[in-house]
């Protein structure tokens, strides 16, 4: 990523939080849309902010003001159910609140700005995982990426059964569902973690959320690009990435492009800093 460019991510990702935060709150009558927005906006501007300041630490103070956030405040206090699930479940309500807006901002269009920032900087799920020793792959790729999409059509199997059933009370199994969800992620993240001695495995083969991610990605605005001329081929930032992106490949196509999560360990860890 061209430093000039860097420097204004900060406002930029401001000036478009503040936007929506400011839009939702005005169209749909509420100001939680303007806080909830506005903190988010704000905590992700402060990290990239840090960054520039050469905080080693910057990703995570991000990743847990935004992602304990999402967990604590949404999910167990206000019992929104930030997960897929409770996305198809407003969807089929008919409702433009809570879930279908964050994955609309996060998951679906925003990916296009940002592409996969969401999974580097705010997914409560990552935040833990992040914490396990694995950070840099120390195993081959796997090629089993096929599972994200087993996963994603058995939430929406999932809610849709709940639906044509007419269960009762919902709201209630939604909530149970997302404690339920949060807890099978967590020991399947954990345990493939451990097995694949990768902290980012999860990532790269179960999540569902991944089916919305990475489409959009592809075309993302912000993107990490390699100065040729200073790239000595030195192949440090292929080792320190954690999704194994080929970053000194500036074409769209280069490999796993879409799983970018724009954690700058390469930009960091370049000795020439040609990214």
């Amino acid at each position: 990523m061209e430093k000039k460019k860097l420097h204004l991510v900060p406002v930029i990702i401001l000036v478009v939080f503040e936007a929506i935060a400011v839009t939702l709150w005005l169209t749909k009558h509420n100001i939680f849309y303007l806080f909830n927005f506005s903190y988010i906006g704000i905590s992700l501007a402060l990290g990239i902010f840090l960054f520039e300041r050469k905080y080693k630490h910057a990703r995570r103070v991000v990743q847990l003001l935004i992602g304990l956030y999402m967990l604590v405040y949404l999910g167990l206090i206000s019992r929104e159910n930030m997960q897929i699930e409770g996305f198809w479940y407003y969807l089929f309500n008919g409702v433009f609140e809570a879930a279908t807006i964050h994955y609309a901002v996060a998951k679906i269009f925003g990916p296009l700005l940002f592409g996969r920032g969401w999974c580097g900087y705010a997914c409560w799920t990552a935040m833990v995982l992040d914490f396990l020793p694995f950070k840099t792959p120390l195993r081959p790729r796997k090629n089993i990426g096929w599972i994200r999409y087993v996963t994603f059509a058995s939430s929406l199997v999932f809610v849709s059964a709940l639906f044509l059933a007419g269960v009762e009370n919902m709201e209630r199994i939604m909530f149970i569902s997302f404690i339920a969800g949060n807890v099978i992620y967590y020991g399947t993240g954990i345990g493939l973690a451990f097995a694949f001695k990768d902290n980012r495995a999860f990532c790269k083969y179960v999540c569902p959320v991944t089916v919305f991610l990475k489409p959009a990605s592809y075309f993302s605005l912000f993107r990490i690009k390699c100065d040729k001329d200073k790239c000595v081929n030195c192949g440090k930032c292929k080792k320190v990435c954690p999704m194994d992106v080929d970053v000194t490949d500036n074409s769209r196509k280069r490999k796993n492009g879409t799983e970018c999560i724009l954690c700058m360990e390469c930009v960091k860890n370049c000795p020439k800093k040609a990214l």
